[in-house]
């Protein structure tokens, strides 16, 4: 069972979420949370609920509250009565608030020593919240808590937006400070924090005109200046270089749009995005001609704002005549992160660990297409927590599993009806002239072989390319020797 308050009050019960109907019964609940566990005598829940407006009928009435109360509790006893009033009963954890101060906290002890543990902890803590604390429920029993909370994620955001600075991520939180110092304009911290992340973005006019607004603010509402921090925030900027903005890769490449009959698959994948994921590492393994690059592509494009530090890309061949070697791979993403050419290390190790090196803490999408073994992909993995990596393969790559607790997904081949609704997309208008379903079949559920046979089938598709395509459907769909058991 939860409580929430952190919003309007709410009770979740086994997924569902019970919202309780008027203002008096929210407020009750968030009395009795305020001192749970405690007894609370009736005249003060009376006083909380009718004060401005007494009423002889109070005692009966609020009986009928508490009565309608234990209706959506999972045990009606946890709200019991004694001599010195109703107790309401809470085990650890159930109330969202105080998982939020256990989360807030703790990512505030570690932000100067550990930024990106300080972020994963506070983003977990602010994410609890849905509103105002106890959104209407406004009676100064409940006050002090409310002041408290608010107080507390006001200082959560400015040491998470300052872990993150830490971590190098300027770019990705100036619109969200920006709107942070606009919803709280005499929050001097968070001016100083948007100053200082266009600062080092390189977005040195910006910073001064943030600056000039801040001030602006402090003295029409406070009659002051600003304090001495973002005075001297101000001066940095004046004559300060600004620094040289780290190198943000987009490498993707260009999708084939919506990829039909995978949403299973696409909503594991969205599993590898949890800040809890079991691994940060995920393969997709399967036969030539399923559609691992267009599902891989597919959901890095839809979810590549999620990496504000970049996406990799590279397709590494590992079944073709001359495999990309890992130096190469690693050259093009050094290179791709800003390094110049004359200071990439020879040595595969050294370019390894300098790799590791730049994406440590930074939100990357790393996606290795086409890996041929477990050895050409190691070299590639980047070490922090806030990276991801994508493999796609015909191997089923189990030392990838074995030592790093890769996610595996195994795509099969498109179901029957799935198949021929491809068929019918690809075709559009021409798609009640040819029989799909038949077509469908032929092409034994493989997208490659759909797409090919498409092509074949279209009524504009010219004589001399019959041949050709035919070939191709033939090789696409019938898999090569070579190609090992996923």
């Amino acid at each position: 069972m939860e409580f929430r308050v952190l919003g309007p009050v709410e009770v979740r019960l086994g997924g569902r979420t019970e919202v309780l109907s008027g203002r008096l019964r929210r407020t009750l609940l968030g009395i009795l949370l305020a001192r749970r566990g405690r007894p609370v005598p009736v005249d003060v829940l009376i006083d909380a609920l009718w004060g401005e407006r007494p009423d002889p009928r109070a005692p009966k009435k609020l009986q009928l509250h508490i009565h309608r109360l234990r209706a959506v509790l999972d045990e009606p006893e946890r709200l019991s009565f004694g001599p010195a009033g109703y107790r309401l009963r809470v085990r650890p954890g159930e109330v969202d608030a105080d998982r939020f101060e256990a989360l807030a906290r703790a990512g505030i002890a570690v932000a100067r020593r550990e930024p990106q543990r300080a972020v994963e902890s506070l983003r977990a803590a602010l994410v609890l919240w849905y509103g105002t604390a106890f959104g209407d429920a406004d009676v100064p029993v409940l006050a002090d808590w409310a002041r408290r909370l608010t107080d507390l994620r006001l200082t959560a955001i400015e040491a998470l937006y300052q872990a993150e600075l830490d971590c190098g991520l300027h770019e990705a939180v100036i619109g969200e400070l920006t709107g942070l110092a606009r919803a709280h304009p005499l929050r001097e911290r968070l001016h100083e924090l948007l100053v200082t992340a266009l600062h080092r973005a390189g977005r040195r006019a910006e910073a001064l005109e943030a600056y000039r607004h801040a001030r602006q603010v402090f003295q029409a509402e406070l009659g002051l200046e600003p304090g001495p921090v973002l005075r001297d925030l101000q001066r940095r900027v004046l004559i300060e270089p600004a620094p040289v903005a780290r190198a943000v890769p987009a490498q993707l490449p260009a999708g084939i749009g919506a990829v039909t009959g995978r949403h299973a698959e696409l909503g594991e994948l969205d599993g590898l995005l949890a800040e809890d994921a079991p691994s940060a590492l995920s393969v997709v393994t399967g036969t030539p001609g399923v559609g691992k690059t267009a599902l891989a592509v597919c959901w890095a494009q839809r979810v590549r704002d999620r990496f504000p530090d970049g996406q990799l890309y590279v397709d590494l061949r590992g079944y073709e005549d001359k495999p990309v070697a890992p130096t190469d791979a690693l050259a093009g993403f050094l290179r791709a992160l800003g390094v110049d050419r004359s200071a990439i290390p020879d040595d595969l190790d050294e370019r390894a660990a300098a790799f590791r090196t730049l994406v440590d803490r930074r939100r990357m999408l790393v996606l290795l297409d086409n890996a041929g073994t477990a050895e050409q992909v190691r070299p590639l993995l980047p070490g922090g927590p806030a990276c991801r990596t994508l493999v796609t393969s015909r191997d089923a790559l189990a030392g990838l599993v074995v030592r790093y607790g890769a996610h595996r997904i195994r795509l099969g081949a498109l179901s029957g009806p799935d198949a021929a609704g491809l068929l019918r997309e690809l075709l559009g208008e021409h798609a009640e002239a040819v029989g799909t379903t038949d077509l469908a079949e032929l092409c034994a559920g493989l997208p490659l072989a759909l797409r090919v046979m498409a092509e074949l089938v279209r009524p504009d598709s010219p004589p001399d390319r019959g041949d050709a395509i035919r070939r191709t459907l033939a090789a696409v769909t019938t898999p090569p020797r070579s190609v090992r058991p996923a």
